[in-house]
């Protein structure tokens, strides 16, 4: 159908552009786009795929709005606190653009799923934050034959390609094997600052729509390094790895069945972990053990656990001579990244009875005591 007076008048920027045009505009109507991820990437890639008029939008997340997602997060705001992400995200990009479709994914992306969900859309937007996800977005867009954008951001940096298109590359090639588990901290660990990933999401939505309208030279074979500190951008060549299984000979057929284990796990393996509520009922039998947080005093005012001594990780080498090697002892950071290195440390110079509390001071807030805030 042609662009209705309302069209005609939204979108009369991209009319008047000689690539874009009356005919983009209701090609880029036609056209489709999933989001995996509605962070600090895919909340700036929704609205303005929204706002440039993309007939169906596909939005997945199975998380919730929390109050540390709004430094980045800026299709979210303080009303929706609390609300799954994807209905945050939805309303706000119908009322940005009440005539794109949305098709609302509350779940995970996995491996029994994902295939299904991205056979159905034009164009894959990869907002995911954990290696597993990636290979896995990765894995099920070449078997699919679609091509995707991705993106990821760390402190002050971040990258950007485009995978899986027909005579390039895919993220495989770029990172044939997962790095090792817990040498690349996550943006709650890490940290990440609010700007940078708004930055790059807004260049995933100009690549999904330079792809969806095949203009312009897409980031296909090229991957793109921004140092937002020096504002600074790089080009590295990504060229396709004739051997790769999955891109190169496409010997693989069907995907992983564990992608988890497949990128170790998450965090440094822990042969002994402890659960939240394990430690919350040895405490409240009055078991003798130690509970150390390895966390940041600015974290320690945000969120703390009443019995917990404070040691923060890099002055743990300092201190680890006045630990007792008799006694037992816990050890927690936010999500169990620092205190598993933590843990791994103390063992090599003789603290033998020392566990990780699995998912840190985060996972307590949830399965334990929710008046500690979450951060």
């Amino acid at each position: 159908m042609p662009l209705s007076p309302d069209e005609l008048q939204r979108y009369a920027r991209h009319l008047v552009l000689p690539q874009v045009g009356v005919v983009g505009q209701e090609r880029l109507r036609a056209s489709s786009a999933l989001i995996i991820g509605l962070g600090g990437l895919g909340s700036p890639a929704a609205l303005y795929l929204a706002a440039a008029g993309v007939g169906r939008l596909g939005i997945l997340d199975h998380d919730t709005v929390a109050v540390h997602n709004l430094q980045r997060q800026v299709i979210h705001d303080t009303t929706t606190i609390g609300a799954p992400k994807v209905e945050s995200a939805r309303a706000r990009i119908e009322a940005l653009n009440p005539s794109v479709r949305v098709d609302t994914w509350t779940m995970a992306l996995t491996r029994e799923n994902a295939r299904a969900i991205i056979a159905d859309y034009d164009v894959i937007l990869d907002g995911t934050d954990t290696f597993a996800t990636r290979y896995l977005v990765n894995d099920a867009c070449v078997l699919e034959g679609k091509t995707y954008v991705h993106a990821s951001v760390h402190r002050f940096e971040g990258q950007l390609s485009v995978f899986g298109a027909p005579s390039g590359p895919c993220y495989r090639c770029l990172h044939p094997t997962p790095p090792p588990a817990g040498s690349v901290p996550n943006c709650a660990e890490g940290g990440v600052l609010g700007v940078l990933p708004g930055l790059l999401g807004t260049m995933q939505a100009t690549e999904a729509l330079k792809l969806l309208l095949g203009i312009g030279a897409p980031l296909v074979g090229r991957l793109l390094v921004v140092d937002a500190l020096g504002m600074r951008f790089e080009e590295v060549l990504v060229e396709r790895d004739a051997t790769c299984v999955w891109c190169g000979t496409r010997a693989a057929r069907e995907l992983l069945t564990d992608y988890v284990a497949f990128c170790g796990g998450g965090v440094a393996a822990d042969p002994t972990p402890t659960t939240p509520r394990q430690l919350a009922a040895r405490l409240a039998r009055g078991d003798p053990v130690r509970v150390i947080d390895v966390r940041e005093p600015w974290e320690h005012a945000v969120a703390s656990l009443d019995l917990a001594e404070l040691i923060p990780m890099q002055t743990m080498p300092a201190h680890q001579g006045t630990l007792p090697r008799d006694a037992e002892y816990v050890v927690f950071c936010h999500h169990g990244l620092r205190s598993a290195m933590v843990v791994e440390y103390l063992r090599t110079v003789g603290v033998r009875r020392v566990r990780n509390l699995e998912g840190g001071i985060d996972r307590w807030s949830v399965e334990v005591d929710p008046s500690v805030p979450r951060y």
